[in-house]
């Protein structure tokens, strides 16, 4: 059985074996914060939105779904078949909403039975999305998604959702606009102005690029994520890829980055 070691936020570190369960890995309680309602879920919208008897809608926190129509079928048939009809438990840090009027949440289903997020990365209908908040739901969810990307599940079994080379501009190009995992060797470190650079490759043309706000530098550092000590590390970044110069991801939340090899 093959063991890993990795970092993500706070320090945290997590061993993900091959051989792990998506059912032991839910009896983890790290994303059910405090309690901001309750509903009955009437609708399901997309892949990760639904519609509550009162009429809010409420978007899940925490993941990523493929927009539709086809990418996102699985997911939605999911929580067709776990959500619809039954009463829920809206949680998280503090209320949000959208620019759209969603509420954004972690949603548990009232019997405990399912803790949503979680259950789609499990089945491998979503990514942990870029930001999470919490060091521990964090870790939570990246384990549930590392399980299923490594037993080839759900959107896991179809190359276009493969992890990206770091140096691979023109794939990297082909994925701009699109949410995307890009793993590779942190070429070197420069910091100009107000950005730190994690530069993949000796021109930004070449490879990926990651950003990091100089003033979000301490949020980083505090999760043991010190930009500049990234130097010659292997890491998997997730974000958005645009094109500046070349591939560029932005990193403003520690969970984005996890690094290989720290123990």
């Amino acid at each position: 059985m093959s063991i890993r070691i990795v970092c993500v936020s706070a320090g945290l570190f997590i061993a993900a074996s091959d051989g792990v369960r998506a059912e032991d890995i839910h009896r983890s309680q790290a994303c059910r914060f405090e309690l901001l309602g309750t509903g009955k879920v009437i609708r399901v919208v997309d892949g990760r939105s639904v519609v509550l008897e009162d009429g809010r809608e409420v978007q899940i926190s925490g993941i990523e779904v493929p927009p539709a129509p086809a990418p996102s079928a699985p997911a939605k048939a999911s929580l067709e078949a776990t959500l619809l009809g039954q009463l829920v438990e809206l949680r998280g840090l503090q209320d949000v909403t959208d620019r759209y009027g969603r509420t954004v949440a972690f949603v548990v289903r009232q019997d405990g039975a399912i803790d949503v997020a979680g259950d789609l990365l499990a089945r491998g209908h979503a990514r942990v999305a870029a930001q999470i908040g919490d060091a521990a739901c964090a870790a939570e969810l990246l384990s549930r998604e590392r399980v299923a990307r490594t037993s080839k599940l759900g959107l896991w079994s179809e190359p276009y959702y493969d992890v990206i080379e770091a140096r691979n501009a023109p794939q990297l190009l082909a994925a701009r606009g699109r949410f995307s995992l890009v793993e590779g060797n942190v070429l070197s470190v420069r910091e100009s102005g107000g950005t730190i650079y994690l530069n993949f490759g000796r021109r930004r043309s070449e490879a990926l690029t990651v950003t990091i706000s100089k003033r979000h530098e301490r949020i980083f550092s505090g999760a043991g994520l010190s930009p500049k000590r990234l130097e010659s590390r292997t890491v998997r970044i997730r974000g958005w890829i645009e094109e500046r110069n070349g591939p560029r991801i932005e990193a403003n939340r520690p969970e984005q980055i996890e690094v290989a090899g720290l123990n």
